[in-house]
């Protein structure tokens, strides 16, 4: 029986190996949930909720990252526990991430495998043109 793992909320108290900083420094960004990374924007819970917590709420208000770059910062406040540190440390990941994606992707290297032009042109298939905003 696969049992789910409990911890205290305070998340320095959860074994290394769960913790989402030490997991992405072992593992890479890739093996973090969406919560998971924007708990490590968040950087601290409150009273008696975790970053991941606090991240697991916003994907519930928001429903997806890329909706949480049109939101407004007073939505934003409607969760208990983010303030204006948390808040702005969120907008200007999403905005990072906006700018990334719209910037202009360079292929520098040989093609080697049909991987290699599938990561070169996902990024063109989703960044918009110049004109158009993100949602």
């Amino acid at each position: 029986m696969n049992k789910k793992k409990e911890y205290p909320r305070a998340i320095r108290n959860w074994p290394e190996e769960d913790r989402p900083r030490e997991k992405l420094l072992k593992y890479g960004e890739h093996s973090l949930s969406n919560a998971e990374l924007l708990a490590i924007l968040i950087r601290t819970g409150t009273a008696g909720k975790s970053a991941i917590d606090l991240g697991r709420e916003l994907l519930t208000k928001f429903k997806t990252l890329r909706s949480m770059s049109g939101v407004d910062i007073s939505e934003f406040k409607e969760i208990l526990g983010l303030k204006d540190a948390k808040i702005a440390q969120i907008k200007a990941a999403v905005e990072l991430g906006r700018r990334m994606m719209s910037e202009e992707k360079v292929f520098h290297g040989v093609v080697k495998s049909a991987s290699d032009v599938v990561d070169f042109l996902m990024l063109l298939i989703w960044t918009p043109l110049p004109d158009q905003a993100l949602p």
